[in-house]
This record gives structure tokens, sequence and C-alpha cells, in this order.
């Protein structure tokens, strides 16, 4: 690409936000050139306005120090600074949903990971090893907003793709039961703002087990009448909980078949899975996308969330179960592959595939 797409990042004061910028820090494709948060942020340079709040492990990259923080509600005035933008405003979803769709009529293409639009029937939900299909969708979608350049893209909830590429990789489930154990950061928090997490689990997150649910049917959906319609099977129940871990949701799965495989068959269909970033060569695609771990004690946060720069999907323990066919442990870094990290593969296939350019 000879000249760098200009990038927004809305919410970009938040953990979410702050993920962001630190994964484009030296992207090839993308340059970060305007920052946006809530009024009280507006005016100020980012450092000054994320203060002691910086979160990442990585130091706040130079460039972005020194930039002036526009008010997110400005769209306009935000839209003429950039070609695109990412979406971790921190908001209701009514006022997301508002928000997103304001800026994609300004011809600003928004690539989300809010979980406000990812229902609505003509905007892409997609994890891109998965269902880039989905992104046909788009053309729909602007026709209802009267776009040509504008629209809404996102990525589904963090905690879903611990154990969501596995079940893709197989193709045939058609009951699943899968309890997640999810890192406090995917509540934008640390250990230091939420102390009462050490040394504790909290056996509830608010709408996460519904999302958990639905979300991988509509994945697996498919288009027709210009909206994605969600799959019927397989039927998955979960329970969600929090723990006292900072990066990386880890899941645990049981699974029925119709036909049963091997465990040798389940492992070759896991390792060589992979989808269009990896033909692609897409460059923050793993080259591996799941990887499958031998040892009983695998995998583990500590040695196995950063796998493939936080992009690939660890999976181990698969064994043969007395009530189900087959259960496993799946885990994946919940704000890089599962949040920022997701977006921004989206928005590389999106500017592959001719959606996002130059304005």
């Amino acid at each position: 690409m000879e000249k760098k797409l200009r990038v927004g990042i809305l919410g970009a004061t938040g953990m979410v936000g702050q993920r962001f910028i630190s994964l484009l820090e030296n992207h090839p494709w993308f340059a970060v050139t305007t920052v946006a948060a809530s009024p009280r942020s507006a005016g100020k340079t980012y450092e000054e306005a994320v203060g002691g709040r910086w979160k990442m492990t990585t130091p706040m990259p130079e460039k972005v120090k020194n930039l002036v923080v526009m008010n997110v509600n400005d769209v306009d005035a935000v839209s003429k600074t950039v070609d695109f933008v990412f979406s971790a405003v921190d908001m209701t979803k009514e006022e997301i949903r508002a928000i997103e769709e304001a800026y994609a009529k300004t011809e600003t293409p928004v690539v989300s990971n809010n979980s406000a639009h990812r229902w609505t029937p003509d905007v892409p939900m997609v994890i891109p090893e998965i269902n880039p299909d989905h992104f046909e969708v788009i053309k729909f979608q602007k026709q209802r907003l009267g776009t040509t350049h504008g629209f809404i893209a996102v990525k589904p909830n963090c905690s879903i793709q611990s154990y969501t590429p596995a079940l893709s990789a197989w193709r045939e489930p058609y009951e699943v039961v899968a309890t997640t154990y999810q890192a406090i950061s995917g509540a934008g928090k640390t250990f230091k703002d939420w102390p009462e997490m050490v040394e504790n689990v909290i056996p509830y997150i608010g709408g996460e087990e519904e999302k958990s649910e639905q979300e991988p049917l509509r994945i697996w959906g498919h288009l027709e009448g210009g909206v994605i319609v969600k799959a019927k099977e397989p039927v998955i129940t979960c329970q969600c909980v929090r723990v006292p871990v900072l990066n990386g949701h880890t899941a645990a799965v049981f699974v029925k078949f119709r036909k049963k495989a091997s465990k040798e068959q389940l492992i070759e269909k896991l390792v060589n899975f992979k989808g269009l970033p990896q033909e692609l060569e897409l460059p923050s695609a793993p080259k591996q996308f799941i990887q499958y771990l031998e040892e009983d004690n695998r995998p583990q946060v500590k040695l196995d969330v950063d796998f493939e720069k936080g992009m690939g999907v660890s999976i181990g323990r698969l064994r043969e179960d007395t009530v189900y066919d087959w259960k496993f442990i799946g885990l994946s870094h919940n704000t890089v592959r599962g949040a920022a990290g997701g977006a921004v593969l989206c928005a590389e296939l999106l500017t592959k595939q001719g959606y996002i350019s130059a304005k």
C-alpha cells in the first residue's frame, strides 16, 4: 500500500481504544491520525487525557501522545480527518447505534468492537477466518443508509473466540455446553482498579451468557434477502464466570456430533483450519490460526495467551466424555483476538476487498 489509510479511534482513551493504538503503532497499512473521546477529554492531548490510566504493558506510542483529542460527538469534524474509524465508545447501546450510523452516513466506514449493532440484520459480524462472506451484506446496508462508501461492520463477543473456531473447524457439532472463565480486562479493568477480583471468582457477567449462546449462530448464518439469517444449530448453552486473570478467556466445552469422529481426525481439522486472512497473508493474520497442545496441563493463560501475538487460538485436553462425545479446553486473548486485534483483522480484509479505501 503506497500511502497509509488515515484511521480514527472512537473511544480512544478506554482500554480497548488503548489496545487499538498499541496494535496500530507500526501497522503497514493504517496510521492513527485522529483520536476521539468524550467531551471531558476533548481539547487535551492524548497523553493528558489518558493521564495515569494507560493500561497496556507496552509504552504509549510517541506518535499519539500529542494528538489533540476530538469530541467523539462532533461527527462531521472527526469524519473529515479520517478514511475510516474503529469504534470502542463507552455509551448506551442506543447511543452507540446512533453514533455509529451517523459516522457511516458521512461516508466513513466504521469497524466496531461494540455489541450494539451485532444483531442489526444488515450489519456483518465477522471472524475473518470463518465467515468473511457475510461482508456481502454491506451492499444492502448501504442501500438502507443511503451511502456509497460508509457502512458498519462489527466483530463478535470476545468470549466466543476461545471455542467457536474449533467448532467451525469441525462443522458438525449439534449440541454444545460451554463454560467460559473470563479475564478482568474484558470488563475494561486491571487489578489496580478492581482489587476485589484478587483471589476471587464472580459467577455472573451481565448479558454474557446470551451472547455466548447466540452469537456463534449468527456467525454460522447465511445471507438471505439482504440480511444475515442465523443458523439453527448447534444448540449452545453457556455459563460465564469472571476469574482473577488479567488477559485471556478460557472455555471448557462439551460437544455432541451426529457422526463421531476420531481424536486424530478432530485434531487434524483444528491445525489445518485456515481462512482468507491466511491465504491473503494479511498483516495481522496469525500464520497458525488454531494450535493444538498435547500436554495435559495446556493451554494455560501464562504460557499460551500470546500465541501468534494474541491472534491465535489454543486448544487442548481433547478427550472422550461419558455424557457427550468429546470435551476440550480453549483459550484466546480477549483484548487482542477478541477485541481490537479482531477488528483490525476485519479492517485489513475489508481494505483488501475494496470496502475500505482512501476518501
